[in-house]
């Protein structure tokens, strides 16, 4: 069966050439995680095709996703990418920005985290922040529905009710949520402000990816006490609408590669079809590949 890992990161190197801009590393980690360490983990945990999400150390302007398009142009059969770029400016800029990003056709779309604080290095937790409804960005979502590309939006439970704004406001937009809007110490899976999912699922133009579950589990592998959130989001979704993803190589601290992913494979209330619409269809119906 195809498997796509739908969220990993990458980068090389600090170099002259291609030089880090800040220093956004996962905890504990040192030097690079290239795309050729990521290909060698996806062989040995059975992945056969990764995104890559392009990681804010190299910032967001015309170069920040250099080392993602060119680990694509390298291995175009196995690697996926989603770019980061600079939101707000003149619109004509911003357009053109977002098609220098998505014009390679493995490139899925942009990424807003919208749990942070809007920066050139974003890394500053602000889980009520507003700034993904400023009018401001109307360019950027206007061209990504000409561009019939995705926006993946990086939430936490506070924010679940403003992607349902935005999902509502451009419905020919699709709509990707990174991490399941990253459940903490602060969210039970039901009760708001997480629940506010149920609502968002009303809206065809949106889906989920079920990432990250190491960083946010108290428990070891399969992380138990997260399968609420993920049976809830089965209901209220669909499979049909989610998609798996590690979070790889940010979860180092908690889990090795294989362990991001094969937790799916315990989880009692999923079935055959479940696991393969998490494992790639959802993919290929979201992304059309």
């Amino acid at each position: 069966m195809r498997f796509v890992d739908t969220h990993t990161h990458t980068w090389g190197p600090d170099t002259e050439e291609l030089p880090w801009s800040a220093e956004l590393l996962p905890p504990g980690w040192e030097g690079a995680y290239t795309a050729h360490d990521l290909i060698a983990d996806m062989d040995a945990a059975g992945v056969e095709e990764s995104v890559m999400v392009t990681t804010p150390l190299y910032g967001r302007g015309v170069r920040a996703n250099e080392y993602t398009m060119r680990s694509i142009e390298a291995s175009p059969d196995r690697l996926w990418g989603v770019g980061l770029m600079d939101f707000y400016g003149d619109s004509e800029q911003v357009r053109s920005a977002l098609r220098r990003v998505v014009g390679h056709d493995r490139m899925l779309g942009v990424r807003m985290h919208a749990c942070l604080a809007y920066e050139e290095h974003a890394s500053e937790l602000d889980r009520t922040a507003d700034w993904i409804l400023d009018d401001a960005l109307e360019p950027v979502w206007d061209e990504a529905a000409t561009q019939d590309t995705s926006i993946f939006v990086f939430p936490k439970a506070e924010q679940i009710s403003m992607l349902e704004t935005l999902a509502e406001r451009y419905p020919d937009v699709q709509l990707v949520v990174d991490h399941m809007a990253y459940p903490d110490e602060t969210t039970d899976p039901s009760e708001a402000p997480w629940t506010d999912f149920e609502s968002l699922a009303d809206h065809d133009n949106v889906a989920v990816k079920v990432s990250s579950l190491p960083r946010s589990s108290d428990e070891s592998w399969p992380y138990e006490d997260l399968w609420g959130y993920v049976r809830h989001l089965a209901d209220w979704f669909g499979t049909e609408r989610l998609m798996l993803g590690s979070d790889y190589p940010w979860m180092d601290d908690w889990a090795g590669y294989e362990a991001c992913l094969s937790w799916v494979e315990e989880a009692p209330f999923l079935s055959a079809r479940d696991y393969s619409y998490m494992a790639h269809r959802t993919f290929e119906s979201v992304h059309e590949t």
